[in-house]
Parts: structure tokens; C-alpha cells; sequence
């Protein structure tokens, strides 16, 4: 009986999800959208970088939603389109099993077919390969500027992993061949900073935001799966050495600050996931095992620190808020990418079931943090959505093969 009310309380709640998205056109705004806005683009602040930095933040701190009325317009966002296109691939493979809960293998096959030309007609042009940024201007703190459409590894990671699993069900050659010219948009046009045994990749082609450990390992991602369709050695010695370098940073108890700049020591949740999830992928395309220990100790760590006895998910690991939507999401996807899905079953049960009662509105969508103070409730496509969509459609395939 209790199996059963939970599994309702699921699929309800992700059909909810799944039509408010679908009636949007996965269209939405993001955190860091505010430069978007035609008043402020109408402005002379526009060229100040102060301004530019006090804007973004305004509207990412803000509970209040002043979008709408500052003319900053609903868009697709390159890494939204790339989840949803992720979770309607496992959509996808369920309704194989028999799961037609959230459409038929048609109407969901269609949308593969939609999302997939989509998101390589929103490709950054100019560069080695195919590669993605956002659509927005985004000023990082006053070092740089980061003009909408600016590749990022990041970005670029998440659409090569979409357009793969794309592959994989509609056999498109012409898809295939294009998502893997991804691998040399990271060797060419991503600096390399040496760290012990290898490198760092670059979070972008921007200088100044060299050392992220989760972007660089996204890159070695990307090579991976270059190495596995297309058994190239160059790259798989890259991605080796990359992988080797962020291992040789990851702390005794098995955590990862998120970068090396003085500012960027903190230990979060979900980048610890986005670790795992590339190290395992990296493993998975090449055969080479040697990281396990490191998955292993990682795993531990994330599980023990980032979520309370409720469920409740934890951003950082010495503190409770914010309680950002990331943070469930990414368990569930790690969980299920590292094969260990049964073995934490009760923990993303009760972590689902904490987040759809705290974390979901009546209109279908996730919020986007919860703080002590005024918690953030806006309705944010690529942060919140995509990100809930593609861990739900995770969370049923994997129930669907228990």
C-alpha cells in the first residue's frame, strides 16, 4: 500500500512537471538572466562592470521576480534544452519496458527528434568543434565578461551527453558525427593548467576561470566518449590525466573543494555529484577502472554529508541553507549513472518524496532555493526544471527495472 501511494505521489508530480514544461516550450528564465533585460540593456550602466555584477546578483537574490517587468524575455538555454532532451531519452527506454505513464513511444521519440535539431541549431559558432554557452551575458565577479553564447566546457559537456544518448535511440550518423567534434573544441581552444600529475582544463575560453575542478573533468567527459566511438588515443591520454589530476586533489575524507582560486574553496553538493558522474563516465567509455577507489570515497562522503535523516538536501556540507533544487536532482542522477541506484534507494526516496512536498508548486514547476529567510519560488526553466525533469525521468527508469 505504501509502495503504491508513493509511486502515485511520484507520477503525479512529474506529469505535473512534464506539462508545465511542455506547455512553456522549455522556454524559461535562469539565475543569472538579468542582463537580458532590454531596460537595463537600454542603460550606460550597461558598460560598467559593477552595475553589471550588482544586476545579475539582484536578480538572482531576489524572492521577488521583477522579469517581467524589466523586460527580460523567457529563452531557451542551451544545458535546459540538453536535460530535457536527457530525461526524454529515458522516457524513452521505460516506454520500451512497457511505461507509457508519460506518453507513448511515438509522442516521445518525436520530441527527441524536436529537442535534438533544437540544441544543435543553438551551437556557438567560430570554434574547434561543435560547443555551447548560455543564452545570456554574464559578468563573473570583475574579472571577465562573459558574452551570451560564450562556449563553456560546462555547457558543452551536458549537449555532448544529450546528442550521444539522442544517437543512441534515432541512430542519426549526422548527430553522432557532430557531437563528437566536441572533443576538440576541448583540446584546442580550452587552456591547460598543470596541477601534480596533469592538468586542469579551462572552464571556458575565457582566461581567468582556469582551475574548476568539476568543469575540468566534464572536459575529460567529452574526450571519453571521443575514445569510445571513435577509439582515439590522443584523447584518452588527455582525459587520463585530467581525471589523474582532479583525483589528486580530492581531500582524504573523500571531498572536493569546487576550485582552486582563494575564493572558490567551498565543498557543495551537487558539483560533488558532477565528480562522480564524469569519473565513472570516464571509466565506463574507456575501460580503465584505476579511479575506483576515489568514486568510492567520494560516494561515501556525498551521501553522509549533504542530506539530512528527513531527506532534506544540504548545498554545503557544514551548513543547511540554501536548500537549492540542484542538490536532489543531482543524487538521483549520480546515483543511477554510478550503478548504485538500489543500494541508496531509501535515501533518494525519502530525498524525492522531501522535495516534491517543499519544493514543488501547484502549476507543476520546482523552486528554485529555500532559505531561512525569503526562499526563492520563481520558476526557473534550466536551474530548477530541466534539472528536476531529467532526475525524475532517471528515477523512473530505475524503478522500472527493480
Amino acid at each position: 500500500m505504501e509502495e503504491s501511494r508513493l509511486t502515485s505521489k511520484f507520477q503525479d508530480s512529474f506529469l505535473r512537471l512534464k506539462t508545465y514544461c511542455e506547455k512553456e516550450g522549455f522556454k524559461g528564465w535562469d539565475p543569472y538572466d538579468g542582463l537580458n533585460s532590454k531596460v537595463f540593456q537600454a542603460l550606460p550602466f550597461k558598460h560598467w562592470d559593477l552595475a553589471r555584477l550588482a544586476w545579475i546578483q539582484g536578480f538572482k537574490r531576489s524572492p521577488i521576480n521583477f522579469r517581467n517587468l524589466l523586460l527580460v524575455p523567457k529563452e531557451h538555454n542551451a544545458k535546459g534544452v540538453a536535460l530535457f532532451l536527457l530525461g526524454y531519452c529515458k522516457l524513452f527506454k521505460a516506454s520500451l519496458k512497457g511505461d507509457e505513464t508519460y506518453g507513448s513511444t511515438t509522442s516521445i521519440l518525436k520530441h527527441i527528434n524536436e529537442l535534438t535539431e533544437l540544441l544543435l541549431s543553438m551551437k556557438s559558432e567560430g570554434y574547434s568543434g561543435v560547443c555551447w554557452g548560455y543564452n545570456f551575458d554574464w559578468q563573473a565577479r570583475r574579472l571577465f565578461l562573459f558574452k551570451k553564447h560564450t562556449p563553456t566546457v560546462v555547457a558543452t559537456a551536458f549537449c555532448v551527453e544529450a546528442l550521444l544518448e539522442s544517437y543512441e535511440i534515432t541512430k542519426n550518423e549526422t548527430v553522432l558525427k557532430q557531437a563528437l567534434t566536441a572533443a576538440d573544441f576541448v583540446t584546442n581552444d580550452l587552456s591547460r593548467t598543470p596541477q601534480r600529475s596533469g592538468f586542469l582544463f579551462s572552464y571556458s575560453v575565457k582566461v581567468g576561470n582556469n582551475t574548476v575542478i568539476n568543469a575540468s573533468l566534464l572536459g575529460a567527459k567529452i574526450l571519453s566518449y571521443s575514445y569510445k566511438y571513435n577509439q582515439n588515443e590522443a584523447h584518452l591520454k588527455l582525459a587520463k590525466q585530467a581525471v589523474l589530476a582532479a583525483c589528486e586533489l580530492q581531500e582524504e575524507d573523500g571531498s572536493w573543494i569546487y576550485g582552486l582560486l582563494p575564493i572558490q574553496s567551498w565543498i557543495d553538493s551537487f558539483h560533488t555529484g558532477f565528480n562522480l558522474d564524469a569519473i565513472e563516465t570516464y571509466q565506463k567509455n574507456t575501460g580503465d577502472n584505476s579511479f575506483q577507489d576515489y568514486i568510492k570515497k567520494g560516494m561515501d562522503f556525498y551521501v553522509k554529508h549533504f542530506f539530512e535523516d528527513s531527506g532534506m538536501p544540504k548545498y554545503y556540507h557544514n551548513k543547511t541553507y540554501p536548500i537549492d533544487i540542484h542538490c536532489p536532482a543531482q543524487i538521483i542522477v549520480t546515483c543511477s549513472k554510478l550503478d548504485v541506484f538500489k543500494t541508496y534507494q531509501g535515501l533518494l526516496e525519502k530525498v524525492l518524496n522531501w522535495t516534491i512536498d517543499n519544493m514543488q508548486h501547484k502549476k507543476g514547476y520546482f523552486y528554485y532555493q529555500l532559505k531561512q529567510g525569503l526562499s526563492s519560488k520563481i520558476p526557473y526553466m534550466r536551474w530548477s526544471n530541466a534539472f528536476m525533469f531529467n532526475a525524475m525521468a532517471h528515477y523512473n527508469l530505475e524503478t522500472k527495472s527493480i
